[in-house]
């Protein structure tokens, strides 16, 4: 409801929470009933400890006595301002009232944050204006502040549906990575399934060119492609006929280039996949029975040229063969397969990556005992690739 009030016109401001802090009873008075006039709502205090305590959402303006016992409206104001226990308030319009109208009074008065200064008396005309004009200030304020949290809970909204459809997002591709890893890891016990090793042969040969990447030092990134690609570095060996992939003794020129062919089959059956583990293991099995010296196959690549994960598995393959029984030889010693892997430094083995097995050759020795042909079952196997 507006209020016709004794300034002559009506109010059209909604009623708003005024506080009026003096110690003189009359002036209170004299204030409440002006306001009240206009239209707004009345609370009174006696000075300015009890003002502070007064203080909450609801108050919209103070009408502040300047001269007060004990706190006077200066400090009043600067307590607002300036404390932090007081800072959900900072932002309420103070006009001062006092009897001085002095320069340095009006000064002092900007300086601790007072918005308005109005002399006594108080004239009717012109407390209506320094009201109203103060008001619609924090109405415009009130309204910014209320965009602001608007604004900022719809971010808090956003950001936590975006944080939800992420983690839906990450949970979707860790189960697809695994997914994928499940396939290479069958693909790879299949690539094995007839030999008698049983395919553990795979999972050594997995955990020696993980070592070896680590050793030097490649992300840990890369090194987890290598561990799961380097098992697929025989998947052509699917293609192969079974005269020629069991055959106990040497094999003929003829078995021994189509043996050979192994190394493109694979890296064709693995050849332009979307996965990148897929497409690392079509360059090591493409790549793991090239040599240093450019007498491998199928390309007859030499050092740098070979990649340098077909230069790691090549090592690695090359150390679990030479330590593991065959349908056309026997075991070899550790010691034997170490002396024989150091006469291929520079000729078969890239010498750096050679030094590194030689450094850590202990390491690699508890992953041969540790991981031995009757260690696991095909199933078994699958689940430790």
């Amino acid at each position: 409801m507006q209020v016709e009030s004794s300034f002559g016109e009506k109010s059209g401001m909604k009623p708003r929470n005024i506080l009026i802090v003096d110690d003189e009873p009359t002036n209170q008075e004299l204030l409440a009933a002006m306001v009240e006039l206009l239209g707004h709502n009345v609370i009174l205090e006696s000075g300015g400890p009890q003002a502070l305590a007064r203080l909450d959402h609801d108050i919209d303006l103070l009408l502040l006595d300047l001269m007060m016992p004990g706190m006077n409206g200066f400090e009043v104001v600067s307590k607002i301002r300036e404390d932090a226990q007081y800072k959900n308030f900072k932002d309420i319009p103070i006009i001062l009232v006092t009897a001085l109208s002095d320069k340095a009074q009006r000064l002092k008065a900007v300086e601790v944050g007072a918005n308005d200064f109005i002399a006594k008396p108080v004239e009717k005309i012109e407390l209506k204006v320094r009201i109203g004009s103060l008001l619609k200030m924090k109405e415009a304020q009130d309204e910014l502040k209320r965009h602001r949290q608007n604004l900022e809970d719809i971010v808090v909204e956003r950001t936590s549906l975006l944080e939800e459809h992420i983690a839906k997002i990450s949970k979707m591709k860790q189960e697809l990575y695994e997914a994928n890893i499940e396939t290479i890891r069958r693909l790879a016990v299949a690539s094995e399934y007839k030999d008698e090793d049983t395919g553990a042969h795979i999972l050594r040969m997995s955990r020696y060119a993980n070592l070896l990447a680590e050793k030097l030092h490649l992300s840990s990134d890369e090194a987890e492609i290598i561990r799961h690609a380097s098992t697929m570095h025989d998947v052509g060996k699917i293609a192969i006929p079974d005269a020629i992939l069991m055959k106990p003794g040497k094999l003929t020129p003829e078995e021994w280039k189509i043996m050979q062919q192994h190394t493109v089959i694979g890296a064709k059956m693995l050849a332009n996949a979307s996965s990148e583990l897929l497409s690392a293991g079509a360059v090591i099995a493409l790549n793991h029975h090239e040599k240093w010296d450019g007498s491998g196959y199928p390309n007859g690549l030499s050092g740098q040229k070979i990649p340098l994960w077909g230069r790691i598995c090549a090592l690695a393959d090359v150390f679990d063969a030479l330590t593991s029984e065959r349908p056309y030889k026997k075991a070899f010693s550790l010691e034997k397969a170490r002396s024989i892997m150091q006469e291929g430094k520079g000729s078969h083995f890239d010498p750096q990556l050679l030094d590194i097995f030689m450094d850590n050759f202990e390491e690699f020795t508890r992953i041969k005992k540790t991981l031995s042909n009757d260690t696991f079952s095909d199933g078994a196997l699958v689940y430790q690739l």
